[in-house]
Order: C-alpha cells, then structure tokens, then sequence
C-alpha cells in the first residue's frame, strides 16, 4: 500500500486514547466537517515529543482559530499516555494508542526499523489529506503557526 499524498482521502480510523485522564475511542470519521490535524509522534515521554506535544497544548488557540481538532498518535499504549499526560499535567487534545502501528503504516510514517517517523497531517473538512510533513531526522517538528496556516488554507474554499 503505497503512502498517501496530498488531495487522497484521509484513511479511517477508531483507536483507543485517553484525554483529561478520561478513556475513550476516537473516529477519524467522526470528526468530518472540520478540519483534524493528525500528529503521529514516536513515543510518550522522549525529549522531543514532550517539547512537541507542550507546544501544541501552548499553542492550542493557533489551532482553536482555524477550528481544527487535533489527535495526537502514537504505538504506546493507553496506560503509558495516561502516565505521560499526568507527568505533564496534562495536553489539550487526545493521546490515542496505535499499538500494532496499523495506523501509522495506513498514513506511511513507518521509518525502516517499524518506528512512528514524527509526522503531521491536516485533514480538510470533506476528508481529504490537504497538507502533510513526514519528517526524516525527527529531531525536529512543524510549528503551530504553520499547521494552522495549513488547516486555513485547508478550509478556505477553492
């Protein structure tokens, strides 16, 4: 299955993830009508998905503006992002458990070795994949103000 690409429907999905210490399962589907912005990252508590994931919870009004919902996802499991969010008094958005990474191989951010490659995704209202980063190194992340400039882009019409 080759990697989707811009203007491709957005695969679905409905993964487990807890948010606000509260459990729950979240559709991709479900969210249609407006704009999702997916962020797979590589594993709950390593140095730069903490910094990530704190930016974008900083960030939250850049994405609240656009009005995106944004997911983030992971192969840990629930009780591991539990953990994490506690550690971090929490994050403004879900973390959801992509445990066998069936996801992250749908959305092709699987490096070499079968890891989460940190990506991001802007999924615009009708579902389709309207902007995407699938980062190589992964030291690195797409700021806010740039996925929200995407999502804007996303929604506006033609």
């Amino acid at each position: 299955m080759s990697a989707p690409k811009v203007g491709d429907e957005a695969p679905d999905f409905t993964l487990p993830g807890v948010r606000d210490g509260e459990e729950g399962t979240w559709t991709l589907s479900e969210l249609r009508g407006g704009p999702v912005v997916l962020v797979f990252y590589p594993g709950d508590g390593t140095p730069v998905c903490t910094r990530q994931l704190n930016a974008y919870t900083s960030d939250m009004a850049a994405f609240a503006e656009v009005g995106a919902s944004v997911l983030a996802l992971s192969p840990q499991g629930v009780e591991s992002h539990r953990a994490f969010a506690e550690k971090e008094r929490g994050f403004a958005f879900p973390l959801l458990a992509d445990e066998d990474k069936a996801v992250g191989g749908a959305y092709g951010v699987l490096g070499p070795l079968g890891f989460y490659r940190r990506s991001v995704f802007v999924v615009a209202p009708d579902g389709r994949i309207a902007w995407l980063h699938r980062a190589t190194a992964g030291l690195t992340y797409r700021p806010a103000s740039e996925i929200a400039a995407a999502v804007s882009a996303a929604s506006s019409p033609g």
